[in-house]
């Protein structure tokens, strides 16, 4: 009998297991020593962080207060000028760039600029507190006034309202208003020192500042204008208008009857783009902070910042804490070890001899005084290194650029950087140029390496001008070859034999004085290049300084909603770290919070899915979460008021999320929206029939 063999072949996919992480346990005064270490280097950085955006702010907000006087003085002249523009509201339209997160600090300064040097009546709106005509004029009356103010849905709160309070509670109304300011500002005031009516007008404008123009209610903001209109001529007004976007906003959410009323003038700050060059070049660049980011990170930041959130300082932030959460490198034995396992520092260790291996890897104290003086020399190639960036005569003035190319590559083997030294080589005057711009950015420099550099190259340009001076005559007794060819009839094999002299003889040729003057300031500068802008890998322990996980930032800031929700509603211990909810099988605990109970069941439905099957599924696993009996009668039955409450609570959420609708098919059931999840777990778990 023929004996038959069947072959089967099958192709099993299963999830690979996760990689545990290592969790390093830190003793509570390390932990106490490292998070102050990072606060006072956040504080620092937020400092100078603020001090760097007034700076760029400057002349915006000095332009914004020449217009508040310039407004109010005219108004007080009462000249024709005024008088013909006495319905409209001055208005200053601030456009900011879409920088969003950053804009609180500049309004803050704005504000403050005001108070100190135009006007103490100051109002600063955001559209989240004035969804109503009431609301927006209740915020005013009360921060200008310093009152409290009631409108009709704060009737009922009144009467919580204790004896002890200074302030009287009254009624919105801009007649109200135009009532104090008339004796705020009368002559003779006594609560008005003689300090402040110097720096301040007789007759101080009332300015309103609206943070987020495009996030205010079009027909809120219409009504308000139209009443302000109307008390123009009792009460100075004056609008300004924060805007993200363009000025073109303030016609599409305005009318023409409205937008008439104002007497808009534009003001541009500068683009979100530069203030991002700017921080980076004047903090992230330099030597003042030891925190560093390397190429990867610095491209996430840039991507980020011009995609998505445009704020420099919450990026920065969270990279800081993630460094200094997962480097925990102060110097305990087994914090020593993981400087033993750095790449860095293994490839130092490696360049030594074979006594000082293995000192290095035995002796903790040696260890302790190398890593002090490795650290010495990461803060100098620190403080050479902008310095240096900054020389490149072609690209001083975007050292961000070039400081990209540096981190990811060595840059004098890069074919931009041959391109740009023949340029330099061909220079002649505008070689002069270029050094004294090198000179210049080298002399605020306190390094020794920078300042040789620099009296380098001074002799340099010294040597130039006394060229210019003592020029040589020029030697006119050699013949060219090619006259003589002129002279006489020659062949092809003559031709080529005189060329191969003539570029003999270039290559032989003495170099003239300034064109050796030239080459020993370009090997000068090559020679820099070279030895302070290597990579920063490059360099010993540069971990302790770089912060180099750009996958965790881009994580954080950058996350997809749609995966992100997913990720938690099927596996909540993701976000939670809660043991309880730790399943292995891809499951979801009985413990986890609702709407992951009922996403997990509704994952297991087609299209249209019956609610009270959903609620009965969802009261067994509810029960069995509470710790019922499983065998009484009582379990999993849905006749508890608090389970279908809790279980209608969750569906409700899951139709806001947009996993399911109602449907007018079948009245008790909802249509579900998503099936990627359901398709790709049947993905994971199919496998092939036998053949």
């Amino acid at each position: 009998m023929e004996v038959i063999f069947c072959i089967f072949q099958g192709c099993f996919v299963f999830k690979p297991s996760t990689k545990k992480k290592k969790h390093l346990g830190l003793g509570a005064q390390n932990s106490g020593k490292r998070y102050k270490l990072c606060q006072d280097l956040w504080d620092q950085i937020k400092t100078d962080t603020e001090s760097l955006q007034d700076e760029l702010n400057r002349s915006i907000l000095d332009s914004l207060l020449d217009f508040t006087r310039k407004c109010s003085s005219t108004r007080q002249h009462g000249d024709w000028a005024s008088q013909m523009r006495a319905s409209e509201i001055p208005t200053a339209a601030l456009v900011l760039g879409v920088n969003v997160p950053d804009h609180d600090m500049t309004f803050q300064s704005l504000s403050e600029l005001l108070q100190q040097l135009v006007t103490p009546h100051v109002a600063s709106l955001q559209a989240k507190e004035c969804g109503a005509l009431k609301h927006l004029m209740k915020r005013v009356l009360e921060r200008l006034m310093g009152t409290t103010c009631t409108v009709d849905d704060d009737e009922e709160e009144e009467p919580e309202q204790t004896s002890t309070e200074t302030h009287k509670s009254m009624h919105c109304s801009l007649g109200i208003l135009c009532d104090w300011y008339k004796s705020k500002t009368r002559v003779g005031h006594e609560s008005q020192s003689v300090v402040l009516q110097s720096k301040m007008l007789q007759q101080p404008p009332v300015v309103v500042i609206f943070k987020d123009l495009e996030a205010f209610n079009h027909r809120v903001l219409q009504d308000f204008i139209l009443i302000c209109s109307r008390y123009i001529e009792r009460l100075p007004l004056m609008f300004i208008f924060g805007i993200a976007t363009s000025p073109s906003t303030i016609q599409n959410m305005l009318p023409h009857s409205v937008s008439s009323l104002l007497c808009i003038e534009l003001f541009q700050s500068l683009s979100c783009t530069q203030h991002l060059a700017t921080v980076i070049d004047k903090l992230v660049l330099t030597s003042h902070f030891p925190f560093k980011l390397n190429g990867k990170v610095m491209q996430v930041l840039i991507s980020i910042f011009l995609y998505h959130d445009f704020s420099v300082r919450n990026f920065i932030k969270l990279a800081l804490l993630e460094h200094f959460h997962s480097q925990p490198l102060s110097l305990s034995q087994r914090d020593l070890e993981r400087i033993r396992q750095l790449p860095s520092f293994r490839r130092y260790t490696e360049k030594q001899d074979a006594q000082e291996k293995v000192n290095l890897m035995t002796d903790d104290t040696h260890l302790k005084v190398e890593c002090r003086k490795l650290i010495k020399d990461l803060r100098k190639y620190h403080k050479n290194y902008y310095p240096v960036l900054s020389l490149h005569t072609l690209t001083s003035s975007l050292p961000r650029e070039l400081h990209l190319i540096c981190l990811e590559k060595t840059v004098w083997e890069t074919e931009e950087y041959q391109s740009a030294m023949k340029l330099l080589r061909m220079l002649a005057k505008e070689l002069i140029a270029s050094i004294q711009r090198c000179c210049g950015t080298l002399k605020p420099v306190k390094s020794k390496k920078m300042m040789n550099a620099l009296i380098q190259m001074e002799e340099i340009l010294t040597k130039i001008k006394q060229l210019d001076e003592n020029a040589p005559p020029v030697d006119n007794s050699i013949t060219s070859p090619v006259k003589s060819l002129s002279q006489k009839k020659t062949d092809l094999f003559q031709l080529q034999k005189t060329l191969l002299e003539m570029n003999e003889t270039r290559r032989t040729k003495k170099l003239s004085p300034f064109e050796t003057v030239r080459n020993e300031a370009l090997e000068l500068i090559d020679g820099l290049v070279k030895s302070h802008l290597s990579p920063p890998e490059a360099q010993t322990l540069y971990e302790v300084c770089y912060y180099t996980s750009s996958a965790t930032v881009r994580r954080h800031l950058n996350a997809t909603p749609r995966t992100s929700i997913q990720a938690a509603l099927s596996n909540p211990y993701h976000y939670l770290q809660n043991e309880s909810l730790k399943t292995e099988d891809g499951s979801v605990s009985n413990a986890a919070p609702d709407i992951c109970i009922a996403y997990k069941l509704h994952l297991e439905c087609g299209r249209l899915i019956n609610l009270y099957d959903w609620l009965e599924a969802y009261a067994t696993v509810a029960s069995a979460a509470d710790g019922n009996d499983p065998d009484s009668d009582t379990f999993g039955k849905v006749d508890d008021l608090f389970s279908s409450a809790r279980f209608i609570q969750a569906v409700s959420e899951l139709e806001f999320l947009g996993f399911i609708k109602s449907t007018k098919q079948k009245t008790d059931h909802v249509a579900r929206l998503t099936w990627e999840a359901v398709e790709r777990e049947k993905r994971t778990h199919t496998w092939l029939l036998p053949l």
